[in-house]
């Protein structure tokens, strides 16, 4: 399919860059009255994931994967979820490994290839209740994910997923984390960082001898965090292993249902080739949206109370639901 004009608006004029449409909307906006049940998945590994529900007793789920050292409750997340169930949707907002307030037990954490979880999330879910349709929307690193899962199982999929979106996904990782170490995203590559080790330093205690933790002095850019702990930890032989397989676009040309790709021009921590133009423009299930501005997992609206993502991830749902 051909490029989709975009129809947001822009965000509200105190947000005039990418950085301040990135930045403030996860410091200002708070999204209240949503109030999960949490269950807690045992997964095939014997290691766990905590799901958050909201349910609705209806037909339809969406299935929400969040970024890169998120949760449940942040509030993209809480956004979508609570605008999903005013509209007659289940939600099930689901925790990677290590994200939802208790280290996992296993030695491997989570990360933006695996999507063995995601694929035992839906199994779950399908297995709890026979839903009609199922739609994946998956923010950042979610999106990622979200678009990978689609590609990998093609026609494969479970008959009940109808289609995805994926907001602000870093399909490319390698170009992605390039972009992480320019002075100007000093502060999300520092923020990133600083959790990452705290998880990283744990699981060196708690499985004494899997990880060289005095190569730390050794990491100069994001690439060498990825080569030294983050491919080891996550079973990949070495930082270009990781890139390869775990970036969706490696594999986005098997999707086989409807699915969005919503990326801002403006975001400051994806590259161009993260959306895949030329793949858009000749895949006939993959839509691309591409919006001057937005910031990352931004995309806030004057006088609204969801984003403008999150009320596309809904129109697009509701368009195949």
């Amino acid at each position: 399919m051909p490029l989709i004009p975009s129809t947001y608006p822009g965000p509200p004029a105190y947000q005039y860059n990418g950085h301040l449409q990135t930045i403030l909307p996860s410091l200002i906006r708070k999204v209240q009255g949503v109030v999960y049940q949490r269950e807690r998945l045992t997964l095939h590994d014997g290691d766990f994931v905590d799901l958050d529900w909201l349910e609705n007793g209806k037909n339809r789920l969406v299935i929400l994967t969040h970024g890169l050292e998120g949760d449940s409750n942040r509030q993209y997340i809480r956004g979508t979820a609570k605008l999903f169930a005013e509209h007659n949707y289940d939600v099930l907002a689901w925790n990677c490994r290590s994200c939802s307030g208790e280290m996992n037990q296993a030695f491997r954490l989570y990360n933006h290839g695996e999507i063995g979880d995601l694929g035992e999330v839906v199994t779950h879910a399908l297995q709890r209740k026979r839903y009609d349709a199922i739609v994946l929307v998956g923010y950042s690193m979610g999106g990622n994910i979200t678009l990978k899962y689609l590609g990998v199982h093609g026609h494969q999929l479970p008959a009940a997923i109808k289609g995805g979106v994926a907001i602000s996904a870093p399909t490319d990782l390698g170009a992605s984390a390039e972009l992480l170490d320019r002075p100007s995203n000093r502060f999300y590559r520092n923020r990133f960082m600083r959790k990452l080790v705290v998880k990283i330093s744990q699981k060196a205690v708690l499985f004494p001898g899997r990880l060289d933790m005095t190569r730390l002095k050794e990491v100069k850019q994001w690439r060498d965090f990825d080569e030294f702990f983050s491919a080891p930890v996550n079973n990949y032989r070495d930082a270009d292993d990781f890139y390869t397989q775990a970036s969706a676009v490696n594999f986005m040309p098997g999707i086989s249902v409807p699915t969005l790709l919503l990326n801002a021009q403006n975001d400051p921590l994806l590259s161009p080739e993260c959306s895949p133009v030329w793949l858009a423009e000749t895949h006939p299930h993959l839509f691309l949206e591409t919006p001057l501005t937005g910031g990352h997992v931004g995309f806030q609206v004057i006088r609204d109370a969801y984003t403008y993502a999150e009320r596309r991830a809904l129109s697009f749902a509701q368009s195949m639901t």
